[in-house]
């Protein structure tokens, strides 16, 4: 056993190490050499990563302002507020001008008569609006195809039948469909609203095509819709003015309801979400001052043994 031992002591296995001082000791921690060496990487990546995302916003902003339209202002709408809802009113002035003025050329047909109970119509107009349309129905017993009054079950008709004879009506223009318009434009309201007010003659040095007109809202420019929307085109039922503004605004509230019909119910969930939040809160508050009151406020005292 003492020979092995002399063994391993020679090739020194088991020799002892001297003790490491302070200043070997700092030398060998990791963390401290590499948050030393590393630093400065940390730093230019940050920097490189900032430039490019600045970069990058301004390369859109610069699209933007080429895009060759102008971008439609914010309007002071009433349901922009975080607990406000829509103007149900004014979506029922913006049904009468689609029905009136945009259904001539554009259809709704995700939005059916259903849809309006209990937001802009009550059951019964909702029903008598339905029946002015006529809905081609069948096969009935016989095997024949007939026409019948519309229900509320019944969606909004197409002024075309498919959309070859809905370019030939339109010079080769197509009239989108407007049940999801606001959603699928950038800028939303506003833009249906800037680009129904703003028609002008065309500038200097721009050369519009036959059945084109200016708007400078609209990518381009030139569109191929006539301004439809004039100071008393249409009467309200209900007496508002109808001016060119007052139109735009409610056809626009209207467009927004039909992009988003749950915009109410989603606020209304957000006010319960909040309130059951801060009663939660508020509960927990409590009980953990309940809870940890005893343990924060106890003194530990250290009593020795009597000897």
């Amino acid at each position: 056993m003492a020979a092995t031992l002399r063994r391993f002591n020679g090739f020194r296995l088991l020799k002892s190490t001297p003790a490491l001082n302070l200043q070997q000791a700092k030398n060998l921690s990791t963390a401290s050499s590499w948050a030393n060496s590393n630093k400065k990487l940390i730093s230019a990546i940050g920097a490189v990563t900032g430039g490019v995302g600045a970069l990058l916003f301004a390369l859109e902003q610069s699209v933007d302002a080429n895009s060759g339209e102008v971008h439609s202002p914010a309007q002071p709408w009433n349901h922009k507020g975080l607990f406000s809802s829509l103007d149900h009113q004014s979506v029922r002035r913006g049904y009468e001008v689609y029905k009136q003025v945009c259904s001539a050329c554009h259809s709704m047909q995700y939005i059916a008569y259903r849809n309006l109970v209990g937001v802009s119509h009550t059951e019964a107009e909702a029903k008598a609006e339905a029946e002015q349309i006529t809905v081609r129905d069948g096969p009935d017993d016989t095997g024949n195809y007939f026409d019948r009054p519309g229900k509320l079950s019944d969606y909004f008709p197409s002024p075309y039948p498919n959309e070859e004879a809905a370019r030939a009506a339109n010079n080769g223009a197509y009239p989108p469909d407007l049940s999801y318009i606001v959603s699928a434009r950038k800028g939303g309201e506003d833009y249906i609203f800037s680009l129904l007010t703003g028609y002008h003659d065309p500038p200097a040095g721009v050369v519009l095509r036959e059945g084109q007109y200016f708007n400078p809202y609209f990518p381009g420019g030139a569109i191929s819709m006539a301004q439809v929307l004039y100071n008393e085109v249409i009467e309200y039922e209900d007496g508002t003015p109808p001016t060119q503004s007052q139109l735009a605004k409610d056809v626009a509230t209207f467009l927004k309801w039909t992009s988003e019909p749950e915009h109410d119910d989603r606020k209304q969930l957000l006010i319960k979400v909040i309130a059951i939040l801060g009663f939660l809160t508020a509960i927990s508050y409590y009980i953990k001052r309940h809870k940890w009151s005893s343990l924060k406020s106890r003194k530990i005292v250290f009593v020795p043994k009597e000897k």
